[in-house]
């Protein structure tokens, strides 16, 4: 297993459980109260076994519908080898104020080679003055290819 993949499991494991702790005590509103919109943007990498990792930066916009549930969309690119660009229509289960599995179907485009994509995901979302950062962790199921993993970090705001 690489370290970076380590790492992401160590910030999921480790990370949630005293963020939400702190969380409840300040008794601090959800930046979703104030705004159901969210954009923010990811920086990462993913991996395939065809191509190992690759450089990655992608777009995650929100609409907040209620306490458990947003919609939206995700849109992100590959560099290097793997040079595919990655669209989403997305359910973000808030399973916590902080704690989000993201589902969703979408294609996926290799130059001229388009295939279905379907996301499953995890994040934890934490909130520092209207600013969201969220380690992410997500599963990229290929029909008839090689799935991948997209691992992240994202950085957002409410609008």
């Amino acid at each position: 297993m690489r370290v970076s993949t380590l790492l992401g499991i160590a910030t999921f494991l480790v990370f949630p459980p005293i963020a939400e702790a702190k969380g409840a005590a300040s008794g601090a509103a959800h930046h979703w109260e104030t705004s159901p919109h969210h954009l923010s943007a990811l920086i990462g990498t993913t991996y395939t076994k065809e191509c190992g990792n690759a450089f990655t930066l992608g777009i995650d916009y929100e609409y907040r519908l209620s306490d458990f549930l947003g919609v939206g969309f995700v849109a992100e690119y590959a560099f290097e080898d793997l040079d595919a660009y990655t669209y989403l229509l997305v359910a973000d289960l808030h399973i916590t104020n902080n704690f989000i599995a993201q589902i969703g179907p979408g294609v996926e485009f290799h130059g001229s080679h388009k295939m279905e994509v379907a996301r499953l995901g995890f994040l934890y979302e934490f909130e520092m003055s209207g600013i969201t950062v969220s380690p992410q962790l997500h599963y990229d199921y290929h029909r008839n290819h090689k799935s991948a993993v997209v691992a992240g970090l994202a950085i957002g705001m409410s609008f």
